[in-house]
């Protein structure tokens, strides 16, 4: 029954959208479930392990057999998404809902499940969600929440930690958010894949071509409540969390 009604929520969710004559969206299907007490935050996936993030820690999963083999040790407060570069898994790291905001992207050492602090932004424009890394550059997104989340905004750095560049969301987008933010995102080649706060969507915007807005191309109904998501190299779909059920979740276009 519950999937049921989040199936109907999300496709009601979605037709909103392609009653503005956006582009038809597609359909994200369930491919794999695994439990995880840590799936609060985001998850992230390699060839054999899973990683499931909740506020403070990260935990390993055998992808196989679903085990939990390890949990990560150093300090955190309120890690986001997961970007796993070059055998180590990034998080967004903030002291949300403290004020005044102080961001970092904080890494874990794969091999001793040790957490530290990759690059401190120290007091932030908003609050880091995520951090990708892609074209020699990193592109984070900075939230607000409430009557300001229109401020939300993507910010590109270089390899000194310049910004050279952001972008605000569009207003679509906006209206359905709430008064949330974005909680997740990936590159898939040109485009970015985009999750809220606990919407069962995945929408998608790519930059665009002068403006200083994201480009709106659509939304898609896909089996997650929001959150962290990150690309599975296993299966060439995504993994998103369920945070009620405490699963971590493989999807892909089906």
């Amino acid at each position: 029954m519950l999937m049921q009604r989040l199936l109907l929520l999300s496709l009601a969710f979605v037709a909103s959208f392609a009653a503005d004559g956006a582009e038809p969206p597609r359909h994200w299907e369930l491919t794999q479930t695994l439990p995880a007490a840590e799936a609060g935050q985001a998850a992230a996936a390699d060839e054999r392990f899973v990683y499931a993030i909740t506020n403070t820690k990260v935990a390993r999963y055998d992808r196989r057999s679903g085990e939990r083999l390890a949990v990560s040790e150093g300090a955190a407060e309120h890690l986001n998404s997961g970007f796993l570069w070059n055998d180590r898994l990034y998080c967004a790291h903030s002291n949300f809902p403290k004020t005044p905001e102080q961001s970092e992207i904080k890494v874990l050492d794969l091999m001793s499940m040790t957490l530290t602090t990759f690059h401190d932004f120290g007091a932030s424009d908003g609050s880091l969600t995520w951090a990708l890394h892609k074209d020699d550059h990193w592109w984070c997104h900075f939230a607000f929440y409430g009557d300001d989340n229109l401020r939300s905004y993507l910010a590109k750095f270089d390899r000194d930690w310049r910004e050279v560049q952001r972008w605000t969301l569009p207003q679509e987008l906006i209206a359905k958010l709430g008064r949330f933010s974005l909680s997740g995102g990936v590159w898939v080649g040109e485009e970015l894949l985009v999750t809220g706060h606990d919407d069962p969507v995945v929408f998608r915007l790519r930059l665009p071509k002068s403006e200083r807005v994201l480009e709106f191309i659509n939304a898609e109904a896909a089996p997650i409540t929001g959150q962290g998501i990150a690309v599975d190299p296993v299966t060439n779909g995504l993994v998103g969390i369920h945070r009620q059920r405490k699963e971590v979740r493989f999807f892909r276009l089906r």
